[in-house]
């Protein structure tokens, strides 16, 4: 996983409350078990109305999208944080997050930002026009416009965000003792020791 310190550019003002998973990628795209092209299929049925914000070149290659309450609810598909991924979305914030998907776009290195209504109206107002920064260290987003919110994140997400560290890296970090464990283990019962065949 990269390291995530700070996300910077224009946003997709979207703004809609109890966006469910399969809004941000709908169930036949789920046949697939790459990462690669479900940007494709991300807000299929949003897009397919005239004029939807996704589809507007205004936005193009914006890596932050501005969203509404109750983000990402519905089934526990880690595909919804692939598809987000896929089409460069980097950051989403909004009022509030379902818990599957906080934790799928944590483990995707996608940040998940809840701010209170009042700030995500205004950073929808700044989306219209100019762009919007994500700083992991002060752990505001702030605007051209001297806004500036805070934001708060466990300790542990933030740090494994900050250093780009996924389950992979933080279980070889323990390789030392994950192997002084399994040399101890079979010495102190031998009869657990796998046998050669």
């Amino acid at each position: 996983m990269d390291p995530v310190n700070r996300v910077e550019g224009r946003a997709i003002p979207f703004g809609q409350k109890n966006v469910d998973t399969d809004v941000i990628i709908s169930a036949e795209w789920l046949k697939t078990i790459s990462r690669e092209g479900l940007g494709e299929g991300a807000f299929e049925s949003v897009r397919a109305q005239e004029g939807n914000v996704f589809d507007d070149p205004e936005y193009a290659g914006a890596p932050i999208l501005i969203a509404g309450d109750n983000f990402g609810c519905g089934s526990s598909r880690e595909h919804a944080a692939w598809a987000l991924d896929d089409m460069g979305i980097k950051a989403v914030v909004a009022p509030s997050f379902s818990d599957i998907f906080a934790g799928n776009a944590f483990k995707n290195g996608l940040l998940a930002i809840a701010l209170p209504q009042d700030a995500i109206d205004r950073l929808m107002e700044v989306a219209k026009t100019d762009s919007i920064t994500i700083d992991m260290e002060s752990m505001s987003v702030t605007t051209p416009f001297q806004d500036r919110f805070s934001f708060e994140m466990d300790p542990f997400r933030h740090q494994c965000l900050v250093e780009g560290l996924d389950e992979i890296d933080l279980t070889l970090a323990k390789a030392d003792a994950i192997t002084r464990h399994e040399t101890n283990n079979d010495s102190a019962q031998p009869w657990l020791k796998p046998v050669a065949a």
